[in-house]
């Protein structure tokens, strides 16, 4: 169980809207039904979803119990960059969804690797999310390691938390970007405008991004992008926040999209981190998808 005090910034707000800032994990679709079912309390007691909380409150939340699906394996082509008795690290491609959910229990990367590794997963990550230490947004491809036994799962999970994984990502933005190098470290949270998106918020979580200039184009710019920190969507959050929204991002920019690509072209390029058995030192990459190369090849074909 999970408790939170008001402070005097939050006081006022309605209980259901309050919800989703003291807890982005959770939606406000979810928010109704766990105030509803209890699981959710105010000073002790069940409250309306209505009700305004006060300065001091002591707001209690409880997990909801994940109801049981039948996962089973799909032979779905993935990229496999490395494997043995610990990890799998995997090329993950653009529009492939991570984990399963409740009422999507098929087509997912976790579908895929059962396929490939069978039983040898780690079950830390629940009866949903099997091996999963972390993720990649539905459509932005790349670099992404999944834990075949607990040991694993706990050491990666420790590296992730300490920031000890180096992520570097490859992303084509709209506009020019004028300064060479850059860090964006602005506090990430729901939006309180539209719950389904991520925005910068003054009450977010601390969110990290370095970036640096590849190459200009036109109108574009080629990024190297290193994060500190993995919160949901965090680099098309932070570009679109100082005006260079990611191409092909429907959520996060106005919709402009000369290219017609289908999704953000964000591409996890690299990964470093330390083995969780033998300790050395790895660096894995996947290559670029192909439709990626042929943009950039275009766009260097008009300079």
């Amino acid at each position: 169980m999970k408790r939170h005090i008001i402070n005097e910034e939050n006081k006022g707000e309605r209980l259901d809207k309050i919800i989703p800032i003291l807890d982005n994990n959770i939606s406000r679709t979810a928010v109704q039904r766990m105030i509803d079912n209890g699981l959710i309390l105010v000073n002790g007691k069940k409250n309306k979803a209505s009700y305004r909380v006060n300065k001091n409150d002591e707001i209690c939340i409880e997990e909801e119990e994940t109801k049981s699906i039948n996962l089973k394996a799909q032979d779905i082509p993935i990229q496999v960059l490395y494997e043995d008795n610990d990890i799998i690290v995997v090329n993950k491609p653009k529009g492939l969804v991570v984990h399963p959910a409740i009422g999507n229990p098929d087509n997912t990367l976790v579908n895929a690797i059962m396929a490939i590794c069978k039983d040898s997963l780690s079950g830390i990550g629940g009866e949903l999310r099997p091996g999963i230490v972390h993720r990649l947004d539905k459509d932005t491809s790349g670099v992404l390691i999944i834990a075949k036994n607990d040991l694993a799962h706990i050491k990666l999970s420790e590296q992730i938390k300490n920031r000890q994984i180096n992520k570097r990502y490859i992303a084509l933005v709209r506009g020019v970007v004028k300064e060479n190098h850059g860090t964006i470290n602005m506090p990430i949270g729901r939006s309180p405008k539209d719950r389904k998106k991520m925005a910068v918020v003054k009450n977010g979580k601390e969110a990290i991004t370095h970036f640096d200039v590849i190459k200009r184009y036109k109108d574009y710019t080629l990024l190297d992008i290193k994060i500190d920190t993995g919160r949901t969507h965090q680099i098309r959050v932070h570009m679109a926040q100082i005006g260079y929204p990611v191409v092909g991002d429907i959520v996060y920019s106005n919709g402009k999209n000369p290219f017609g690509v289908v999704g953000q072209m964000l591409h996890a390029k690299n990964l470093e981190f330390i083995h969780p058995t033998t300790n050395k030192k790895m660096t894995l990459s996947a290559p670029l998808p192909e439709y990626f190369e042929k943009i950039i090849e275009k766009l260097d074909n008009e300079i």
